[in-house]
């Protein structure tokens, strides 16, 4: 007879997650404006097969439905994100849009009904393109944007809403849109730029936290970092080295200024070194500033995906060593399962960083599988990739790991970004032609995991 494995501690959340430029759609109603991945999914070339978020999911529009699938799934937490220019279309408005904070006002109304936390993420990418012209993240002055954009949104769902994440990912913003320039702006090696990016973005996290405590009587108040394990591929000091910068990069230039209110000096230091930046942009990162950075958040939320073997690829191949790390099965996306990793990064999380609260908000997996004639999604690997995850993260809280609650990415499939309509995160099948909704296997799963918090036959 099997034995069941331990449930999860009591209280824990369970939830699952999505952004408004992924599910939304509706891009030009009721007074919205445009975002600045409006105007990247519309410039010919920058997302697969030119794929737009225009309609996406069109959750503006089935949101009643998308709320019922998730009280039916049994979820006690979702987290969601509303979009800046619904709020301020240009960015720079004196006052809101009514029309679009009263679509999230009855989307959290809605959710409290089902007794569904509202996990709010305040920014998830989709900034106003208004903003952006006035230079965006760079500029110190969208910080004021920003926090008028806090204040009000806070101010009209603060009575309701107590679980407030304050930006997702700012490597992505500030690595992938001014050094790869995959992601708006688009602007490529341009590490002045990527650096104040990272700066303004943890700056307004700082500065945000009391404005939205000030409207939001005992709201707790985080931000979500996505976080990667790294390790060398092979035993060559050249792709050690190469590590550490990776970490440095990825990791470390997040999590240290805000837990340890400092940047990694190896980091500044190499990219000084190159003359990739020069002591202007150093001279931005004020101790003052840092202080407010490492302002007392009440929790770390952390997406994981998958962990990263790193090759120094500026190196002849005859100088290294060979690989001796080898990638195990990978996801339809490309990216390694490697559940051990996450495990570990948890760990170290907990070892090197005074951190009171972690939530996993974002973790799960593509897979491309449809529906069969019956319209049943077996998506095992999906099942098999949230499963190893979810041990991993059982086995880290059984040793210390302060996490309080699990968030699957992704409730449903969406625009995923550069990839478009390609890669399918979700729980539920959705059909971008007729917009319906399939739920797969693996919400099925989830439903039975959650009923019984995380034990597992």
């Amino acid at each position: 007879m099997k034995k069941r494995r331990h449930k999860f501690p009591e209280n824990f959340i369970w939830g699952t997650a999505t952004s408004s430029y992924q599910i939304e759609g509706a891009f030009n109603s009721d007074g919205k404006g445009p975002s600045v991945w409006d105007t990247h999914s519309h410039t010919k070339g920058k997302i697969k097969n030119n794929d737009t978020g225009d309609i996406a999911c069109n959750h503006y529009s089935y949101w009643k439905e998308d709320c019922k699938l998730l009280n039916d799934l049994g979820v006690n937490a979702y987290r969601f994100s509303t979009s800046w220019p619904r709020i301020f279309p240009k960015g720079i408005e004196s006052k809101p849009n009514m029309l679009g904070l009263d679509f999230y006002s009855r989307l959290v109304d809605t959710l409290l009904d089902y007794d569904i936390l509202p996990f709010l993420t305040l920014n998830h990418w989709d900034i106003p393109q208004g903003v952006e012209d006035l230079g965006g993240w760079p500029n110190r002055n969208i910080i004021d944007y920003y926090l008028e954009y806090t204040f009000s949104l806070s101010k009209h769902l603060g009575d309701r809403v107590k679980n407030w994440i304050t930006h997702n990912e700012p490597w992505c913003i500030s690595y992938k849109g001014y050094i790869e320039g995959d992601f708006p702006p688009g602007i490529k090696n341009n590490w002045s730029k990527s650096i104040a990016t990272t700066h303004h973005l943890l700056l307004s996290h700082g500065m945000a936290i009391p404005e939205i405590k000030s409207n939001s009587k005992g709201a707790e108040v985080g931000i979500t970092l996505n976080l990667t394990p790294a390790v060398p591929a092979s035993k060559s000091t050249y792709d050690f080295d190469e590590c550490i910068r990776f970490d440095g990069v990825f990791n470390r230039m997040y999590l240290d200024p805000l837990f340890k209110k400092s940047y990694p000096k190896d980091i500044i230091d190499w990219l000084m070194k190159d003359n990739l930046i020069n002591k202007s942009d150093v001279d931005i990162l004020s101790e003052k500033d840092l202080d407010i950075i490492g302002t007392d958040a009440d929790f770390l939320g952390v997406n994981y995906y998958s962990r990263a073997i790193v090759r120094n690829k500026d190196i002849p191949k005859e100088k290294n060593l060979p690989v001796e790390i080898k990638s195990s099965e990978k996801t339809d996306f490309g990216w390694e399962v490697h559940p051990e990793s996450f495990y570990k990064l948890l760990t170290r999380i907990k070892d090197d960083y005074s951190i009171k609260k972690i939530y996993i908000t974002e973790n799960g997996c593509s897979y491309k599988i449809g529906p069969d004639k019956n319209k049943i999604i077996d998506d095992n690997k999906r099942i098999d990739y949230h499963s190893s995850h979810i041990l991993s993260l059982k086995k880290a809280i059984k040793n210390g790991v302060p996490c309080d609650g699990y968030f699957a990415w992704s409730l449903m499939d969406n625009f995923e970004w550069c990839e478009g309509f390609q890669q399918r995160f979700g729980l539920i099948w959705v059909d971008f032609n007729s917009l319906e909704r399939i739920p797969k296997k693996s919400y099925f799963w989830y439903k039975n995991l959650i009923n019984k918090n995380g034990a597992e036959e």
